[in-house]
């Protein structure tokens, strides 16, 4: 008997609620689905020990996730002088978008108090 497994032609971009986030009073919004390799990528650059390329695939992640215009803004926004954009917000976005797209929560689950 052969071996085949078919894995379909993945879920439907209605299979999912639009995701976007807010950012110093402006929202943007971003693709419902991003290709698993952008997320393979990311990770597998974000291992590099040289800060310079792990600091190009966070720019390189909000290129692929944000639709275009919210892209145009956010590129905006993160080089305005006066709004600052500390690279631990940065972090933080890219941690919670990896985490709706994964379907996956990236922190675990808190303990239980004893007794419940």
């Amino acid at each position: 008997m052969t071996r085949f497994k078919d894995f379909g032609a993945g879920k439907s971009l209605e299979d999912k609620e639009p995701i976007s986030f807010k950012l110093h009073e402006e929202d943007f919004e971003c693709v419902k689905h991003i290709q698993g390799s952008v997320l393979l990528d990311l990770i597998a650059k974000s291992t590099s020990e040289e800060a310079g390329a792990s600091a190009k695939v966070i720019t390189d992640f909000f290129e692929n996730v944000l639709l275009d215009e919210s892209y145009k803004r956010f590129y905006k926004l993160v080089h305005d002088k006066e709004k600052i954009v500390h690279v631990e917000t940065l972090s933080e976005i890219v941690s919670w978008l990896i985490e709706q797209y994964s379907d996956r929560p990236n922190q675990q689950p808190e303990d239980s108090s004893p007794g419940q």
